[in-house]
């Protein structure tokens, strides 16, 4: 077994070859980082911190610590018997001959391949100025460690995209008690899950720890630029598979970021971005290519935020979605129990019909998911 890439999704699909006992001697993943596979919401959600403020580092976590499972450092891959390829990013894949070649002429020969290389950041065009100094894009412990040693220096930042990527940045330079504005084109923060209402409550957080916005950007009525007009030039390479995540080609597989899959829930083909998928979708492909097992990939999309964790906040925000936005079918908690967490997906999943008037007039939140829980099935609550 080759793994193309060694994010996230490759990190708990050893986990899961080694479960199944094939991976002494059996698995090898070729990457183009330096590091083993690491759980990449942490560049954002904690890495980002100033030193005073116990930030993130290596090897707190490598993958599995997000899940709960065991930290699988460099050592732990030997210990397995997994053979790692690191920073010889793959270059080509002869699929007659089963083989993948390296950038450092390595061929490596393989009976199944599974695809998880990830996405790239979307990125300015060299001609506004996409390659500049100072100019970060976050992906990779790389990518965040030269955005530190600008933060050490800068007076302002500017963070280009409302989404929680975003907001999770500007949080962290907020820590670093630097200038801080997020623009976007849209009229307001993650239009993707957040209602105008409950993105102005955020806003105003954000507003309250000095943060400035600057929306709505489009040209003026006498055609001259009035603001800053982004537009999203690049393109997503994605693999279409099944709900075993099999691609057209026998033998070859893609998980994680790459791969376009069917969402069963909703009946759509779907690409998520998100690291429950990345998990999700490593151990159920790994699961289908060495056991009987043949069930559909059943997903429900899932996304979640930290931000200001760090000591001196005032407010320490944590929140989950669950469902599929723009319709009245997902739920979203912010600063929840684990129990009241562990809600979410029974009400996404199940989508009761729920007394609307009665759950607006709700005067807590408890009261609200006390009103939602009652519309769940009784085997739902199990």
């Amino acid at each position: 077994f080759v793994i193309v890439g060694g994010g996230n999704a490759a990190g708990y699909a050893a986990r899961t070859f080694v479960e199944h006992g094939l991976a002494d001697g059996r698995l090898c993943i070729v990457s183009k980082e330096a590091y083993a596979p690491y759980e990449r919401p942490a560049l954002t959600k904690g890495y980002l911190f100033p030193l005073d403020k116990k930030p993130a580092r290596l090897p707190g976590f490598h993958t599995c610590v997000g899940s709960g499972g065991e930290r699988q450092t460099p050592d732990w891959y030997k210990e397995k018997g997994i053979e790692m390829l690191y920073e010889d990013p793959v270059e080509g894949i002869d699929v007659e001959k089963q083989t993948v070649r390296t950038s450092s002429g390595k061929l490596v020969k393989y009976g199944s391949l599974i695809i998880a290389t990830g996405c790239t950041a979307s990125r300015f065009p060299d001609k506004i100025g996409g390659n500049l100094p100072g100019v970060h894009y976050i992906r990779d412990v790389a990518d965040a460690n030269s955005l530190i040693s600008s933060l050490e220096k800068a007076k302002k930042v500017v963070v280009v995209g409302g989404g929680y990527i975003g907001m999770e940045v500007a949080a962290a330079a907020v820590g670093w008690k630097l200038d801080t504005t997020i623009i976007f084109p849209e009229d307001h923060l993650m239009t993707r899950l957040f209602t105008p209402s409950l993105a102005q409550k955020y806003e105003q957080l954000y507003q309250d720890y000095g943060v400035k916005f600057v929306k709505n950007l489009e040209a003026g009525s006498d055609g001259r630029v009035a603001g800053v007009k982004l537009e999203n030039g690049s393109t997503i390479e994605a693999d279409t598979v099944d709900g075993q995540f099999r691609t057209s080609v026998p033998g070859i597989f893609a998980i994680g970021d790459v791969a376009a899959f069917p969402l069963k829930i909703y009946n759509r083909i779907a690409r998520v971005e998100h690291v429950d998928h990345a998990r999700r979708s490593a151990q159920h492909c790994v699961k289908s290519l060495v056991t009987a097992h043949t069930a559909t990939y059943d997903y429900l999309p899932y996304f979640y935020s930290r931000v200001f964790e760090y000591e001196g906040s005032q407010r320490k925000v944590w929140w989950q979605f669950f469902g599929d936005n723009g319709k009245l079918k997902g739920v979203f908690l912010e600063s929840g129990s684990p129990e009241e967490f562990q809600l979410l997906p029974k009400l996404a999943r199940s989508q009761p019909s729920i007394d609307k008037a009665k759950l607006e007039k709700a005067s807590s939140v408890e009261e609200a998911l006390e009103i939602a829980k009652a519309s769940l099935p009784v085997e739902s609550l199990v």
